[in-house]
Formats: structure tokens, sequence, C-alpha cells
């Protein structure tokens, strides 16, 4: 190819002043190869001054405004005075021509673009990706052919085709193909000439694999009990991914355990929590099985598991334990001897799985009694009586309870050991009747003995240990005619009391039995109650009220209106009677007789004196006593008791009717017919006094002082009385009746 370079050469030249200087040997034409090597010469031209010796070149040629615009040329200086291209003188003149340089058009290599220019150009190629265009190589041929380009090694798994463009031929591996590929593209014109550029293909590895386990041992052993910390295994896994240098890879427990962990970046597997094989679920299923996932990211990365299996070891770590722990067994006194009493097996274990960890013995029977009993052999735990066992025995004072320890110990080391305690009531057997302390048992009870009281106490005990409880009851007699049980006996204490009043006159002695009781054996005894003659009845004498008058001039020694007492006592003889009067002022009476004898009259003693004022009381009520000393029939001075009857008179003195009686001041004697009541009935007036009272109020307080005005006259037979006195005195009889009254 030709191309054609305009050169603008300036010159100046220092001379005379007379003339421009010159560029000899242009404008000129030259020609240059293609591609020719820098610094081969293109023109020589000189430049010339008249005279030289006037004038000297002030600037050296120059090449100004190329066509085309280009650095490919320069002027060098060539010896004196031959230059290239442009010269100026001192003066500022200047020669300008033209140099027309023709390259000449030759054969060249094809050339390279872009990076592949100038270096080898490295490509990055992610493994995994599918075939296709990985790049596309810049080349040009200078003479605008078409270039062929040709891989070497032809070898490796890519391909350039005709435009340049470099295809992948297959999925590439990190983990299994090279990581990095040379390939040398060449590019080759039409005329044969070629350049060849090396690109380097780098493989990237990303992270498309699953890390796999490199550890081979699946199940492991260890025995219960470990501490935590303790490491059972040591995982190891390897990341295909990342073969030339240790990946970080990340390790996890997947299935629920709570006995073991993994440390997430080693992998080693350790104890978490305590282990113990002798409590559920290890008791019955000693392996531990666990997923193990081992991962190359935390968040989405790929992973591997593997399950592992740890076998749990039992160990000698628990004692033999029986439950209940304390035994208490309960026999009869003189149970035959060689009976078997426990059998301690059937009630003790040891929880360790694996023999012989969990086998044990008994031994060391001890303790209170311990000669009674024995063990039948070390293994068996079967406890046995040796010697039968009598409470009454006077060899063994009622011991009732043995208190013995067994000790259950590991046959295996450290050999662990249990105490098992062992309780044995002996119960009493009630071998023994009751026995009273007297087969018939006699009481002596005064008549007067009061209902409740205890008059007496049976005893009974028997042989039995420990004592039975007795209980006592009357199982017959005992009775009276009015009540079916006349005594009771305390079943607790034997004591014997009395329910209804003992009377002699009726009964004098009594009979029946007792019966002691231990719940299962019972024995009798009889009882004789003697009831003791007391003076315990009153003298009941008739009539025991009695109202009359009598005259005030009655004589002395006269039977008083004829009245005559009469008593009686069941318990006293007639001549022990005496008769006492009470409320019997100035003695004017007596009974005659006064003692010894069951009937008696009222005799007036003295005579009345109302006129000396000796006497001034006009009724009498007077209160017989009757005693009946029993003197002629006691028989036991203890029991000598006093009984008194009563009996009640009230006399009415009668004046003479013409006689003036003086009376104290303030009392008024006066007579009327009227009614009158039973001593017994005296709330009949009472309640009538009372009454008439309330209604008539202070008209009764005014007819009271008009009653009294006419107390100043003589008293008359039939006169209204005064109802106003404190007193009022009522007597039964059918003779008049006189009412006093006080002011």
């Amino acid at each position: 190819m030709k191309s054609t370079f305009l050169l603008f050469v300036l010159l100046g030249v220092v001379v005379s002043g007379r003339r421009t200087p010159l560029l000899r040997g242009l404008p000129a034409t030259s020609t240059v190869e293609e591609n020719a090597p820098a610094g081969v010469s293109v023109y020589t031209f000189n430049v010339t001054g008249s005279p030289l010796s006037s004038g000297a070149v002030a600037i050296h040629p120059t090449i100004v405004n190329p066509n085309p615009l280009t650095e490919a040329f320069a002027i060098v200086s060539a010896g004196d005075l031959v230059y290239r291209i442009f010269v100026e003188d001192t003066a500022g003149r200047t020669d300008l021509n033209t140099l027309t340089i023709q390259v000449a058009d030759k054969n060249e290599r094809p050339v390279f673009w872009g990076n592949m220019a100038i270096q080898t150009v490295r490509i990055y190629v992610l493994e995994g990706m599918p075939p296709g265009l990985i790049y596309r190589v810049n080349a040009t041929d200078p003479e605008n052919g078409e270039l062929k380009y040709s891989p070497l090694p032809e070898s490796v798994p890519f391909q350039v085709l005709e435009n340049g463009d470099i295809f992948s031929r297959k999925k590439i591996d990190y983990e299994k193909d090279p990581h990095c590929y040379f390939l040398n593209i060449t590019a080759t014109d039409p005329e044969g000439l070629n350049s060849t550029r090396t690109v380097n293909i780098n493989i990237i590895n990303i992270d498309d694999e699953s890390p796999y386990f490199t550890t081979k041992q699946r199940i492991y052993r260890i025995p219960e009990e470990q501490s935590p910390g303790t490491v059972v295994a040591n995982i190891t896994a390897k990341d295909p991914d990342d073969e030339d240098s240790p990946s970080r890879l990340f390790y996890s427990i997947q299935s629920s355990d709570t006995y073991f962990s993994i440390n997430p970046s080693t992998g080693v597997l350790q104890v978490s929590g305590r282990i113990d094989r002798d409590v559920l679920p290890l008791q019955l299923h000693p392996n531990v099985s666990m997923i193990i996932r081992v991962e190359d990211s935390p968040r989405v990365g790929h992973s591997s598991e593997m399950e592992i299996t740890v076998i749990i070891g039992d160990i000698n770590d628990n004692p033999p334990e029986c439950n209940p722990s304390t035994f208490r067994k309960e026999i009869n006194e003189n149970t035959t001897a060689g009976i078997v009493l426990l059998d301690l097996r059937n009630s003790c274990r040891d929880i360790d799985v694996d023999p012989p960890n969990n086998l044990f013995s008994f031994t060391g029977l001890s303790g209170f009694g311990s000669n009674n009993f024995a063990l039948e052999s070390a293994e068996s735990g079967r406890l046995v009586m040796t010697e039968s066992i009598d409470l009454e025995n006077p060899s063994n004072p009622g011991v009732e309870v043995y208190s013995l320890t067994v000790r259950v110990q590991d046959i295996a080391s450290p050999n662990y050991s249990n105490t098992v305690y062992i309780y044995i009531r002996i119960k009493p057997v009630n071998e023994f009747f009751p026995v009273f302390s007297s087969p018939s048992y006699e009481f002596y009870v005064p008549e007067i003995t009061k209902v409740g009281s205890t008059i007496g106490k049976v005893t009974a005990s028997d042989a039995d240990w420990p004592p039975s409880v007795i209980t006592y009851s009357i199982i017959a007699g005992g009775g009276t005619k009015d009540y079916t049980n006349a005594f009771w006996i305390s079943p607790i204490n034997g004591d014997v009391k009395i329910l209804e009043r003992l009377d002699y006159e009726t009964t004098q002695k009594h009979f029946f039995t007792v019966q002691a009781s231990d719940q299962e054996k019972t024995a009798t005894a009889s009882v004789t109650v003697n009831v003791l003659e007391v003076n315990d009845e009153e003298p009941i004498c008739s009539p025991n009220f009695y109202s009359f008058q009598i005259p005030v001039s009655l004589a002395v020694g006269t039977n008083v209106n004829g009245f005559r007492i009469q008593c009686q006592d069941r318990d006293s003889d007639p001549r022990s009677f005496r008769y006492f009067i009470e409320g019997n002022v100035n003695n004017h009476f007596t009974f005659s007789p006064v003692a010894g004898s069951n009937t008696s009259q009222l005799i007036l003693a003295s005579p009345f004196d109302y006129e000396s004022g000796l006497d001034t009381k006009w009724i009498y009520r007077l209160r017989v006593y009757i005693t009946d000393d029993n003197l002629l029939s006691v028989k036991n001075k203890a029991t000598h008791l006093v009984k008194t009857g009563t009996v009640t008179l009230s006399i009415r003195v009668i004046p003479n009717p013409t006689t003036v009686t003086t009376t104290t001041p303030g009392f008024t004697v006066v007579t009327k017919k009227e009614n009158l009541y039973l001593d017994s009935a005296w709330y009949v007036p009472f309640v009538t006094t009372l009454g008439s009272l309330l209604l008539l109020g202070l008209l009764g307080h005014l007819l009271a002082r008009w009653l009294c005005a006419r107390c100043l006259s003589a008293p008359q037979a039939d006169s209204t009385p005064l109802i106003n006195a404190p007193g009022v005195y009522f007597f039964n009889t059918s003779q008049q009746h006189q009412v006093y009254y006080s002011v």
C-alpha cells in the first residue's frame, strides 16, 4: 500500500542580508518502504547561503504542517551545512519548501490489537459454565487480508473460530480439570504470514461440591457418668472445592440429643450432660445415635451428613436399694421356730444394668433380739425365726418389738451398700383367763347412802403380757321391784355404785353377779350388798294442820279443843317419840305425854292473863316438832340419826264478849262472820286483798281512817272489820271468826 506524505520544510540561514536562504534539493519527492525501521534516511537536502562567512544558520530545518499529520519523520543533521528540511537565518528569514515522501507497500504480518498487542491476556472462567464464548481475539491484517486463527495445543478444551472467538467446548470442573490453560493463538494472513499471542485461561473455583467426611469410624463406646467436656470422637471432613487449603467447615448435630455436643469449628464431639445408663431411656436403649452434618457455609452452602452411634457402657455407680427400706412384721408370740418372716430380695434391687454391677448380697444381721433371728443365706435374703418367743417367760420380760438391721451390699467393686431396718413386733396372744381377787365380794351400805355413791370395788387380772385390759359388767341380779338395775359397775375400774335409794325396811340384802372380760376370755364373781338400817324415816302425824278457837277462860289442864295427835314411823318404836312446841309464848300449851308415845293430847298448861298485860297475843301459831330419838331401837350408833315430823296448829283465843280487853296501842279486836280459808291456801286472800288495794286506792285509805275512828267504841259482835293490816289470819272453824288488824 502506497502512502504519500507531504513535508513542509522551513529553513532559516544567516547571510549578509542580501539574499534569502535556499533549501537546495527541494521541493522533491522520495520513497520509503512501509514498516521501514526507524532511522532509515528518506531524503537528503542542503541548505546554502552566500557567503557562509557572513551568516550562519540560526534554526535547523523543521517539518511544519505535515500531511497527513504524523510524527513518523524527523530532520537530522548530516554534516556541515547539510540538513534536512527546515532552516532559518539570524535575521528571521526562512525558506519553506516541500518534500514529498511516498511510502511503498509491503506484505506485513497480522497485527493484534488491544491488550494482546502488548502482553499475554489473562482470562478467568467460572467452573461449571456451559460451553460458549469466553473471549474474542482482536487482530487485523495490514493488507486487509482475511485472517485465520489456530490454537496450540489442540488438546485443550477450547477452540478458536475464524472470526477470532474463543469458545469452551465443555463444562469445566475445577476439581477434575486443570485449573489453568495457556493457549497460543496464531493469526495467519492469506500470504502465510502469521503472528502469535498467548492467552492464559484461568478456571475460577466455585462452591459447587459438598464436603465429605474423612472420619471412617461410625461406632464409639464410652462408659456412663463421664464428666461434661469428655471427648467422645474427633469428626473430620474435607471440601472438594478447596483441596489446596483447608476450607472452613461447620459441624452440627441434627438429631435431638441432650447427652452430646459438637464443636462447630473443629468437629470434636464431647459429653455435654449427665449420662446415666441406669435410668430410662438408656436403661432399655443404651445406644445413642445421632446425625452429624458438615457444611461449607453456615447459610446456603453444601452439606453432608452421616450417622454415628455411641454405645453407653454400664459402671457400678449405684448401691443396691430396698423399697421399702424399713420393714415391719408382726407375729404372734410362741410362733414356731424356723418360719420365714421376710424375703428381702423381693423388695431390693440394684438399678445398675449389667452384671456383676447389679448383683448384691445380704450380710451383717445385727440389732436388739438378733439372737432370735437369722438370714437363711447371703444370696437369698430370707429372714427366719430361730427361737420361739414367749412374752410371759421371765427370761424375756415383756419385750414386744425387736429392732434389726441388715446390710445389702454390691458384689462388684467398689461394693456400695445400704442398710435395711427391720422391726418385728411380737403380738401378744391371750392365753390366760381373768382372775378376780376374790371369788365373792360383800359390801355393807347404810340405807341412806346417796344415789350414785360408790359402795365397793371388784378387781381382776390375768397373767398375759402385756396385762390385758379388763372390763367389768353386771350380768345377773342387782334389781328391785321398782328398778331392773339398782347397781352399776364401772367397766374400767370395777367401782360399784348404787342407782336407786336402798331401803332397809324393804330389802335387807341384794345379790348380783359381776363379770370380768379381757375381750376374749371371761370370769365371774358374786357380790352381796348388805343394807344397814338407818333412822331415815320421819314421823308422819295426823292431822298435820289444825285451826281452832278457845275461850280465854279455858281451865288449865284441859285438853285443848279435844285435840289429839297420832304419829307413825316405819323405822322407829312408838316410845321413841318426843314433842316440842315452837311459838308457845308464855308456855300456855303442852303435850301429854311429851315423850314415849306416838299419841299425845294438847293440854292448856297455864291460864291467859290479858288484864295484867302479861299476854298480848290472841292468835297462837304453834309448830309442833315430833322427833324419833329411836333410842330404844338403836343397834348401830354410827347410823343413829334423828328425824323430825312437824304439825302446825293455829289457835285463836276468844275474849269474853262483855269484857273490853285492853290491847296494846294500835290494836282493836273485832269479830265478824266470814268465810275463812285454809292456811295452805294463803294466796287466795292475798290475791284478793292485793286486788282490792289496787282497785280502791285512795278510797281504801280514807275508809281505813274512818274505821280507826270507830275503833274507839266498844267491840261489837257483828261489827265490820278494818281491812288494812300487814297481817291477816284465817282459821278453819264453824265458830265466829276474828280478824286482827294493826295500824
